[in-house]
This record gives structure tokens, sequence and C-alpha cells, in this order.
């Protein structure tokens, strides 16, 4: 006779389960085949019939019947198992970092996987899941500007004051200006790769239509932007961009203007001006610190959405550019949440190695 399948004791909460995870569109498939093997053996249905119906084996059904008799709904669960046995260990990774402490060959300036494999005669592909499992990234690079200033502390710790909590009735703006815009003319497009990924063109050759220099100032506050483009960045230049600026910000006879500047030349000098404007007062960044200038951070964004990869017939098409991103920029702009990681000498390694250890 055919066997019977032993009647399971299901609860009326396991049997809501079961049904739960059999309904619910977000549950495994096998997860769903588990709970209905279970579920037709507590309605005392034949092994065999059970197993036809839902294109099981018998041994499937006994299974996971007697997984859920001992262990219950968890007993549905796929067990753990130990894995594929550990074919490169501790002793292939400490042979990986020592490689590393060596120069590389044959002129090369930095390791890579390939080289780094074939220097080992291991395989290519276990020197990249190492370096993936141990977060090393042999091609990226990050650089680093430490102030040498004496004065840095003192410098810094009043730029940061006006950020975080600037004079009553002030306005703290930050103001810099980018060189040597050039105005290049190129054809550009799309182009579709040998892959099917679609991505920009650029033709290699093009032609050269002058440079432009940008003045900008960034109102900390309101992350409003003001600009201006001139042929060249002289005292002259900064100093007729900072009269018009004032008459742009906001009007008041009580109102101070604290302005951030880097240690240019252009930027200095200037007691003449600052004289007449007795509510204007500039404060100077460290030196190798113009990471502390929040204009920077827009100069960044500009030229990713601007510069990179344009085309400008002449210097009037890239001036006319920058101008109508900035107004369209200040039409929604932002105060930048400003923050940056301390970075010492200390945390520099000559090797990888010694940061492992």
């Amino acid at each position: 006779m055919p066997k019977t399948a032993r009647k399971i004791e299901c609860s009326e909460t396991d049997v809501t389960a079961l049904r739960r995870i059999i309904s619910a569109q977000k549950s495994e498939q096998r997860m769903v085949r588990r709970a209905k093997m279970v579920l037709m053996c507590a309605e005392g249905r034949q092994i065999k019939d059970i197993a036809e119906e839902l294109n099981e084996r018998p041994n499937t059904v006994i299974l996971w019947r007697d997984r859920f008799i001992e262990h219950g709904l968890k007993g549905l669960n796929d067990q753990s198992r130990t894995g594929k046995p550990v074919v490169y260990g501790e002793e292939f990774r400490n042979l990986v970092l020592d490689k590393l402490k060596e120069e590389p060959p044959n002129g090369l300036a930095n390791w890579d996987g390939a080289t780094l494999a074939e220097a080992l005669g291991v395989s290519g592909d276990a020197v990249w899941r190492l370096l993936r499992k141990e977060g090393i990234q042999l091609s990226r690079q990050r650089t680093w500007c430490v102030s040498t200033d004496p004065e840095f502390t003192a410098k810094a710790s009043e730029i940061v004051a006006l950020y975080l909590n600037p004079p009553e009735n002030a306005i703290v703006i930050c103001v810099d200006e980018k060189p040597s815009m050039q105005a290049l003319s190129r054809t550009t497009g799309y182009v579709k790769t040998r892959n099917g990924k679609i991505v920009t063109a650029i033709k290699s050759t093009y032609r050269r239509n002058g440079t432009q220099n940008l003045f900008a100032a960034l109102e900390v506050a309101t992350g409003i932007v003001h600009g201006k483009t001139t042929k060249y960045k002289k005292r002259v230049d900064f100093i007729a961009f900072m009269d018009e600026l004032l008459t742009e910000l906001p009007q008041d006879e009580n109102k101070e203007y604290h302005v951030i500047l880097d240690n240019y030349c252009i930027h200095k000098k200037n007691d003449e001006w600052l004289s007449k404007h007795s509510n204007v007062f500039f404060h100077f960044t460290p030196t190798s610190a113009s990471w502390l200038n929040q204009v920077e951070i827009w100069f960044n964004i500009m030229t990713r959405k601007v510069l990179r990869g344009a085309s400008f017939d002449s210097t009037d098409k890239l001036c006319e550019a920058i101008g109508k991103y900035t107004a369209a920029y200040n039409e929604s702009a932002e105060p930048f949440i400003w923050k940056k990681r301390e970075v010492k000498g200390t945390q520099i390694r000559d090797t990888i190695a010694n940061l492992y250890n």
C-alpha cells in the first residue's frame, strides 16, 4: 500500500505562518515549496500524491516533514554549511602584503593585481579576491595637503568660527578666483561602445579660443553665488569685483561683511580700499589650506557641470554658459554642510603592510 505521510501536529499559529509564506509575493520559491509540503502532510495526504502534485521526490517531502517535526518553522530554513575549503589563507595574505613592500618591477610606479600574481606565481583571481577582501585598491589615489603655517590653528579657528557662529548682523562671504579657463572648440556627441554602452564622445583635437578668469563669491548662510568673468586676474580686477559685489549684497549701514580669502598676492595690500569700506573685513586662510574656503566646493561643482567635456567657440560663449549656470544654481541654492576630514602626517604609511600591522 502507498505510504501515508505521518500527520503533523500543526498549531493554528503554524498553519497561519505557513499560508503566509505561500501567499506572500516576496517569499523565496524554495520556502514556498517547503511550506506546501508541510501543509499537505498536516492534512494527512499520501507522500506519493504530494510528491507528484508538487513535482518533488518523495524523499524530499519526508525530509522537510521531519525537519518541521523536529524544529518547527525554523526547520524550513537551510542549515549552515561549512562552505568550500579555504585555498589561500593567512599565509597567502602575508605573502601578498610582504610583496607589496617591495619595489614594483620593470620601472612601474605602483603594483597592480596582474603584476602581483605574476611575481608570486599564483592565480590572478586569487590576488584580486584577496585585495577586494582587504579593501586594498591599488589603482585609486587620494591626495592630501597638510598646512605648515605656524599660525594655522589661530587662522583656521577664526574662519571656522565665522562659519559656525558669525557676528550678529554680518554676512560671511567666501571669495576666490578660477583662472585660465579655456574656451575650447571641439566636436562632442555620443557613441555606442563595443560592449553596447552609450558614452559621451569628445574628439581628441580641438581649437583654443582664449582663456577667461572667474571671480566668485559664495554667501555662506544662503549658498548664493555671485560671479564675474574677466580677462585677467590682477588686483584692479579683484577690487572691481569687490565693488560690484558690495552693490549686490543686502545694503545696511550697520551690516558687516566678513570676506574669507586665500593668500594670493592680489588679495593683500588692499589697505586703501579697506579704509574706504570700514564695514568690510578680510580673513585669510592659512598657507596650503585653501580647502577652508567654501567657494572651492562650488568651483568643483561648476567645473563638472559646465566646463568638463564642453565646447565653446569663443570666450563670450564660455562666459555666457557660466552666467546661465550661476543664475540657475542660485534659484535653488542652499548652504553647504561643510566638513573636512582631518589628515595628519602620522596617518601616512610607506607600505600597505604597515597599515595592517
